[in-house]
């Protein structure tokens, strides 16, 4: 399995910050609990949970917490994610998400997915290849 440029302690250290976030998800509705973390160029970590709500479209998903984490602390790049979800296999980030890594993000983000008791990603999936045709602004006339 070809993880890019990130290396085996990275992703490891990015599985285990998602498991210990998912583990902490706020999943009454659903009962899918699911934790991120994403990681800044300069190595750090952010990591975040699903958080679901009675009125269900204000659900936050795990991924967008991780970045809103990596955003608050100052970092505007994402350079890795882990996704680690229930199994048996690994689910992938939902549109708002992968739309939402691409405004940080170019297309060969690197995207490890997981379950519960993985130490590394099961696979490694770029942004590019899940999620073509991204809108990043450009359309969006400048005033």
């Amino acid at each position: 399995m070809s993880r890019g440029a990130v290396t085996e302690e990275t992703w490891r250290a990015l599985v285990e910050a998602a498991t210990r976030a998912r583990d902490r998800a706020y999943a009454p509705y659903s009962g899918y609990h699911v934790g991120a973390a994403v990681l800044a160029p300069d190595g750090a970590i952010f990591a975040g949970c699903n958080v679901e709500n009675a009125s269900y479209g204000l659900a936050l998903c795990a991924e967008r917490s991780a970045v809103a984490h990596l955003i608050a602390a100052g970092q505007t790049r994402v350079a890795a994610v882990a996704v680690v979800t229930q199994g048996p296999e690994p689910g992938r980030p939902c549109g708002l998400c992968r739309q939402t890594l691409s405004e940080f993000a170019d297309d060969d983000l690197p995207i490890g997915l997981a379950v519960p008791g993985d130490k590394l990603p099961r696979t490694v999936e770029r942004l590019g290849d899940i999620f073509a045709h991204p809108f990043r602004g450009d359309l969006v006339k400048k005033r």
